[in-house]
């Protein structure tokens, strides 16, 4: 059974950092493209940032210059490292891996960014 378990959220100050991280198991890791979504209260899921097999990265805009993807493959991880929070990036996180047909979720951790 795939899994992947995400870790590291909770209660940060406006301003303040927090690093995510996803261990995958039962999948080819370094085959897959891995990615953080959210999803606030009210709204729908948003790509926060994707990392390509290759190691090539994409943003959301809102999140550009202030979060950062990375991948381990030998430890099948992914992680976002999140600094300058805002209050607008309270959501549950989720990590996602997709490679051909393939989709996976973790099931998702939360993040509130409040003072």
């Amino acid at each position: 059974q795939v899994q992947l378990v995400e870790s590291g959220g909770g209660l940060v100050q406006p301003g303040g950092s927090l690093s995510l991280s996803c261990v995958a198991s039962r999948i080819m890791f370094s085959l897959y493209a891995m990615g953080w979504y959210r999803q606030a209260p009210g709204k729908e899921r948003e790509l926060v940032a994707v990392i390509g097999s290759g190691g090539s990265t994409t943003y959301a805009d809102s999140v550009k210059g202030r979060f950062t993807i990375s991948r381990d493959n030998a430890k099948r991880t992914v992680s976002l490292q999140m600094n300058s929070l805002k209050p607008e990036d309270t959501a549950v996180y989720y990590c996602n891996g997709k490679w051909a047909q393939r989709e996976y979720w973790g099931q998702g951790t939360q993040v509130t960014v409040s003072s």
